[in-house]
């Protein structure tokens, strides 16, 4: 349902059905819209002109957070709104998201003191129905250092305890678009909305092209919604009477480095000298920490680092951990994403809201920009609920209201939070059946969730047949996996989406770089030109990542 070998198939679908919905863009927003509006009963089609998540939904902070920072702002409902989010998007997908105990130090003269985290933090939990084991708690400076002893001593006055949930913001896109898949929805990536159709004055499907064929189609539908994101204005261009509403793009910029150099042991949410508010996170062997806050006027598909933001970062970890002494040298790597924002003349980036907008041009078109990756599901459901109400005004029948709140994504068939564990420790044991080793096993469990036996069987199959294409066993089949279920077409589209090593795991991508173009060619038949380019297109995204840090890797 979800395979890159199906492209062709997929197009031809594209190019002859009417559809009651067609969605362009492929990141959180639009993959929301897809599972809902499919789990109503709507057949629907999604395009995505690059890959999925390719824009801001792989270059975010990766936390699924009700942003405290907010209430400073008073923006009580939506800190309200997507904080009770939280817990449904955690349980919908506990293999891409967790809770983490987030520790906010305040300091003499900081953005936050004693009495105004202590105010805030219960505000917060409040607003967000906030559990009882992950409510609030306030320390003394000691027990802040006993937390978290890389910090600054100096003026420390206390912190504040609380939960958020991290996440892999690409991976929680890609499970919703492959469980909208499964219920019927037709998803493809690299496929560009070029125009629109047009019937009795009403927009009335898109103009497309295939991005890696060239080839051009057509896709009819009663209903288009433009959840493009940084693009979204571009979108609404096409449609000459769209509103004069538009975006504004913002750039936050994250770095990486090794544990070992920057030894953080928990998640930090703490004061840079400006006064602006950064996140330090472990994952796994690194830390990552971000995020800057700038407009942007570039192409948003080409943002990228830049050695001010770099040493913006390094200064505001100095700030808070004296002691770790990080130098551009210590930065494995860095990405990039921006934000599109609804406009606020005279505000800077950090002032403009995060809330999302939704409006309608006078041909029908439907765009919505804006709003937190918190927020998807929500934003999901109202504007199904729009779509709806139009199509039954229009006669084509009635459709009930939204079911994704309890709906588990792709992996995530488990029975919610509390069988998770035992979920991962069964699959680990049922590894071994397959040749893994229980920790493998366990890695696949956790990371795909209740798609693991397809992992697994990758691995059987390819353990089964002679090879000798240099890539081990393990990596092989999460690569034809991702080939098989998960759509990947290029290297990069593994390599940053489907794994997130390009970030994390640096050294692994410069190991297996060209092994893995070799395996993805033998599976989808590039051309001598394809190949060459996607090649390209991978050292151009390393080369990006890598340009301000210690350079790039050999």
């Amino acid at each position: 349902m979800f395979s890159a070998k199906l492209r062709k198939q997929k197009l031809e679908e594209l190019n002859t059905y009417q559809f009651d919905l067609v969605v362009i863009g492929g990141g959180i927003t639009g993959a929301g819209i897809a599972l809902d509006a499919v789990s109503r009963g709507l057949s629907v089609a999604l395009i995505e002109k690059n890959d999925f998540a390719s824009g801001t939904s792989s270059r975010s902070t990766k936390l699924i957070h009700g942003g405290l920072r907010y209430l400073k702002q008073f923006e009580v409902k939506m800190v309200r709104d997507v904080g009770r989010e939280r817990e449904v998007v955690y349980e919908n997908a506990v293999h891409v998201t967790e809770p983490q105990w987030m520790l906010l130090p305040f300091h003499k003269g900081g953005t936050f003191g004693p009495f105004t985290t202590s105010v805030g933090l219960r505000v917060y939990d409040y607003l967000a129905g906030v559990k009882k084991g992950e409510r609030r708690q306030m320390l003394s400076a000691d027990e802040t250092l006993e937390k978290e002893p890389l910090l600054s001593n100096e003026g420390l006055q206390g912190g504040g305890y609380y939960v958020e949930y991290r996440t892999d913001d690409a991976r929680l896109t890609l499970e919703i678009l492959k469980k909208a898949a499964e219920l019927g929805a037709l998803c493809i990536n690299y496929v560009k909305a070029d125009d629109f159709l047009y019937s009795n004055g009403k927009v009335s499907g898109v103009e497309a092209t295939d991005a890696i064929t060239g080839h051009k189609l057509t896709v009819d539908a009663k209903k288009v919604v433009n959840a493009a994101g940084p693009w979204v204005d571009d979108i609404r261009d096409i449609d000459s009477t769209a509103a004069d509403k538009q975006i504004r793009l913002t750039k936050g910029v994250h770095i990486v480095v090794d544990r070992k150099t920057f030894p953080l042991r928990q998640p930090v949410y703490f004061d840079a000298p400006d006064g602006r508010m950064i996140f330090a996170i472990p994952r796994d062997d690194k830390a990552y920490i971000g995020t800057t806050d700038t407009f942007y006027d570039g192409d948003p598909a080409e943002a990228a680092a830049t050695e001010e933001d770099v040493a913006y970062l390094l200064r505001a970890i100095s700030h808070m951990f004296p002691s770790s002494g990080l130098t551009h040298s210590d930065v494995e790597s860095t990405w990039a994403g921006v934000r599109p924002l609804v406009y606020e003349e005279g505000k800077d980036p950090s002032e403009i809201s995060r809330k999302d907008e939704v409006w309608e041009s006078e041909n029908g078109l439907i765009s919505i920009a804006g709003g937190k990756l918190t927020g998807y599901r929500k934003m999901a459901e109202a504007i199904t609920d729009r779509v709806t109400k139009s199509l039954e005004k229009e006669g084509y029948g009635k459709y009930g209201k939204s079911t994704t709140k309890k709906l588990p994504l792709s992996g995530g068939d488990f029975g919610g939070s509390k069988n998770f564990p035992r979920f991962v420790s069964s699959m680990a044991l049922q590894s071994e059946q397959f040749g893994l080793a229980p920790e493998e096993g366990r890695m696949f469990a956790q990371f795909y969730g209740t798609n693991a036996g397809k992992v697994f069987e990758q691995y059987w199959k390819r353990s089964a047949e002679p090879h000798s294409d240099g890539l081990p066993d393990v990596l092989a089949a999460v690569v034809a996996y991702a080939i098989e279920d998960e759509m990947a077409v290029t290297p990069s589209d593994f390599f940053i989406r489907r794994t997130g090593d390009l970030y994390f795991h640096i050294a692994d991508v410069m190991r297996y770089k060209e092994q893995v173009l070799n395996f993805m060619d033998k599976h989808l038949n590039y051309s001598d030109e394809q190949k060459e380019q996607y090649r390209m297109d991978l050292l151009n995204e390393i080369e990006k990542a890598t340009r301000f840090g210690r350079g790039m890797p050999q």
